[in-house]
């Protein structure tokens, strides 16, 4: 992770989680991230292709100028980026992966700055990792921020981090035998933990065979 906002709330979830999985949505307090929430957001999964924006710092909201809460995160991308991140959110609330996500956005006057996004697990009792945790923040603050809005957006590169080494699922024998995790866009970076040994590319994909523990 490039930015300190990114780090600074990849190291509380994973703090508050404690070695399980996720932690709950109930434990996250905003106190604790006070100086960051204006570039936090948090994502209700309402559909797999509907990721529902629940909050939205105003930082965050002030780059793209507009209000982003209600709004769907999987808008504004091209068909293969939409794909891709559809399938990396899905790794994220089905087998609670976390994401690290390089990104740029672009202005309807060509103007484009880069951005560095988190995206994170979070628990919900009875209904399991519905919801995600995340930040965005640009690398550099361009100087027409907050007059020009965001409209649209491309992957950079993603990287997809197993906190424990592993997927949760290869934790629990629960027999699954594949798994798809996004393809890396123009970069292809996993890091140490992920499981990308004896990974397939299938188009924008990449296929991990996994199995029971």
């Amino acid at each position: 992770m490039k930015h300190p906002v990114t780090q600074r709330l990849y190291d509380y979830w994973d703090a508050l989680r404690d070695g399980r999985p996720a932690p709950d949505r109930s434990e996250i307090e905003p106190g604790s991230i006070r100086s960051i929430l204006g570039d936090t957001f948090i994502l209700e999964l309402v559909d797999p292709q509907t990721y529902r924006f629940r909050l939205a710092g105003t930082r965050l909201c002030a780059l793209h100028c507009r209000e982003l809460k209600n709004r769907n995160i999987l808008r504004g991308w091209t068909e293969e980026d939409h794909e891709a991140l559809a399938t990396l959110l899905a790794a994220i609330t089905e087998d609670a992966a976390a994401a690290v996500v390089g990104l740029t956005g672009y202005t309807e006057r060509g103007q484009n700055v880069d951005m560095e996004m988190v995206l994170l697990p979070l628990h919900i009792p009875g209904e399991g990792c519905n919801r995600v945790l995340g930040a965005c923040v640009a690398l550099e603050q361009p100087y027409w921020a907050g007059m020009h809005p965001i409209l649209s957006q491309t992957v950079k590169s993603v990287r997809l981090i197993w906190p424990d080494e592993r997927p949760a699922f290869l934790s629990t024998n629960t027999g699954r035998t594949a798994r798809t995790v996004p393809a890396i866009g123009r970069e292809t970076d996993f890091v140490p933990g992920s499981i990308a040994i004896g990974g397939r590319q299938v188009q924008h994909l990449m296929v991990i065979d996994g199995g029971k523990n």
